[in-house]
């Protein structure tokens, strides 16, 4: 004669099963994880177009570069800097390489070995809103990319919003305020994070 389980059996075993797996969720939480996955590749984008940009100054003879201040934003334009500097910037989604794309004026097509780039980096996600992609006060404008170029040939800065609590701004692992920029709550890279 065999023997099943009882209904009380089962219903504790589901119980169990239900606790473990909220606990699971409160102790891992996944929408953090996710957000933090997106800010690597945020930190990663922004170190190969970096790279990108140097490489580009030191083999190209005469570098193509704006004759004036350019500031471009892959979407909105509220610009990442503080309130004495700039604040708006041209919108430019474009992702392509020949200096019309949002780093602007940066032709990686005159590198006669060729691009180390197929295509310019986008945000992850993306977006102007705050509830998308919510950031510190008091900038709370969204998760983008943006580019300022000086003037002067190779003076430039590159930024991302992080929007996970660990890389922001007072995070465990804060990138926004120890990237050496003068923007606590914008991550910056290039030749002039003072831009």
């Amino acid at each position: 004669m065999t023997r099943g389980f009882t209904l009380v059996e089962l219903l504790i075993v589901i119980a169990i099963l239900v606790v473990l797996a909220v606990a699971v969720v409160l102790v891992l939480n996944p929408a953090e994880l996710i957000k933090q996955s997106r800010d690597a590749t945020r930190i990663s984008d922004l170190s190969t177009l970096n790279s990108a940009i140097a490489y580009y100054l030191s083999v190209v003879t005469t570098p193509t570069w704006a004759t004036t201040v350019t500031s471009t934003c892959t979407v909105g334009s509220a610009f990442p800097y503080s309130t004495s500097q700039a604040s708006a910037c041209t919108t430019v989604a474009s992702q392509i390489i020949d200096g019309n794309g949002w780093a602007a004026g940066i032709d990686l097509t005159l590198i006669t070995s060729g691009s180390p780039l197929a295509r310019l980096p986008l945000d992850p996600v993306n977006v102007t809103t705050t509830t998308a992609c919510p950031s510190a006060a008091p900038m709370n404008i969204g998760c983008f990319y943006a580019f300022r170029a000086s003037s002067s040939v190779g003076i430039y800065e590159i930024n991302a919003n992080m929007e996970s609590n660990k890389y922001r701004y007072g995070g465990a692992a804060d990138v926004e305020s120890k990237d050496g920029g003068n923007n606590d709550e914008w991550y910056e890279v290039g030749s002039n994070l003072s831009l």
